[in-house]
């Protein structure tokens, strides 16, 4: 059963949620006191782990948006509007530019998004990144330390000023997923055919993965409006984040071959007779707009736009406690969250996107060491 978190808020202007969450304007707002603990942190027996004191690893950031590591622990960051990647240390320090992709076309929500490493890095060394070109949303992959153009290994997702989806990963399976958005075409997310309002899974090549619900497709699930976080718990189960319109925000349990509803559906409602899947989380859109999204142990932690908070959310093989939040108005506009290899949280925020107030060294990259 899902788990509604409050009451639903009153309906709220369509221009306000579609995307990231609102149209408010950037004005600058006074620099924000970095906190010793997290908000409220729990000590509840099974509740979310302490996050521990934060330390700020990067700032002047230019809304950064993917984040991936390497096997050595640094991170690597994707920039929305610059296109660059920079590589940023877990001990801190200055922000180092690796790569440019070139033929980035930001704008709007667009630009350069997700960004995942691949598994065996250590051998192919291939980097991979979703982002806008001139006239699609399209996945490519490259080698920081080769001059050779990007490969493109996935294209034709079509792309808008707002809902283009974005987030990456690899599974457990050594597959690559691709969580899109509808690009403002709600029936795409309906259309089988269309990349569109979905979560892909394909190959490391960009082939439509072996075992896929429907043979030679890349559609792994459909009827989503803008995902934007993808985790996996411990058993594999496969969790994602999505934007509502202007009622509810969702996470989702992501089983292959499901229709997540969208737009006949937006949070809870009726299946038509199992036609479609219930989430089991959800957020009035100005307490979420969930985009990124990372599970430490039984936890998932949720990096809240709109909502200017982290989320966690306890899980129970495939259910949701009731989430809590955490951080709440430290940092603003919070775009990413990860789990490092060495099991901190690193946090981005995303204040220099147009829709939140600028503090005082935005934007920035927060890691929070992993605690027993």
């Amino acid at each position: 059963m899902r788990k509604t978190v409050v009451a639903l808020a009153l309906v709220a202007a369509l221009t306000a949620c579609s995307g990231d969450g609102g149209d408010e304007p950037t004005q600058p707002a006074p620099a924000v006191p970095t906190p010793t603990t997290s908000e409220g942190a729990s000590s509840t027996p099974g509740g979310p782990p302490d996050l521990g004191a934060p330390q700020q690893v990067a700032s002047g950031l230019d809304v950064p948006w993917g984040m991936a590591f390497l096997p050595d622990g640094n991170a690597l960051v994707a920039e929305r509007d610059t296109g660059r990647i920079l590589q940023v240390s877990p001990g801190g320090g200055q922000a180092r530019e690796v790569y440019e992709v070139p033929g980035v076309d930001a704008g709007g929500e667009g630009g350069l998004l997700g960004l995942a490493v691949s598994p065996g890095y250590a051998q192919d060394r291939w980097v991979y990144a979703y982002h806008t070109a001139d006239s699609d949303n399209r996945i490519v992959r490259f080698r920081l330390d080769g001059g050779a153009q990007p490969e493109v290994v996935f294209e034709g997702i079509r792309k808008a000023g707002n809902h283009n989806g974005g987030r990456i990963k690899f599974g457990p399976d050594g597959m690559l997923y691709a969580g899109t958005g509808d690009a403002a075409n709600t029936a795409s997310s309906q259309d089988p055919d269309s990349p569109n309002g979905k979560i892909l899974r394909l190959t490391p090549e960009g082939d439509p993965a072996p075992g896929n619900p429907r043979a030679g497709s890349p559609v792994y699930t459909l009827g989503h409006r803008n995902v934007q976080g993808l985790a996996w718990d411990s058993a594999g189960r496969m969790y994602a984040t999505e934007f509502g319109q202007n009622r509810l925000d969702e996470v989702n349990l992501i089983e292959p071959g499901k229709n997540y509803g969208w737009p006949d559906v937006e949070g809870e409602g009726d299946t038509g007779g199992g036609r479609f899947t219930n989430p089991i989380v959800t957020w009035p859109t100005d307490e979420a707009s969930p985009s990124g999204a990372a599970i430490a142990g039984d936890t998932l932690y949720v990096a809240a736009l709109r909502g200017e908070r982290l989320w966690t959310v306890p899980l129970n093989a495939g259910t949701a406690g009731e989430p809590r939040a955490e951080l709440r108005d430290r940092y603003g506009r919070l775009r990413t969250v990860e789990v490092a290899p060495d099991g901190a949280l690193w946090l981005a925020t995303s204040n220099r996107d147009g829709r939140g107030d600028v503090r005082e060294g935005d934007d920035r990259i927060l890691r929070h060491p992993a605690r027993p």
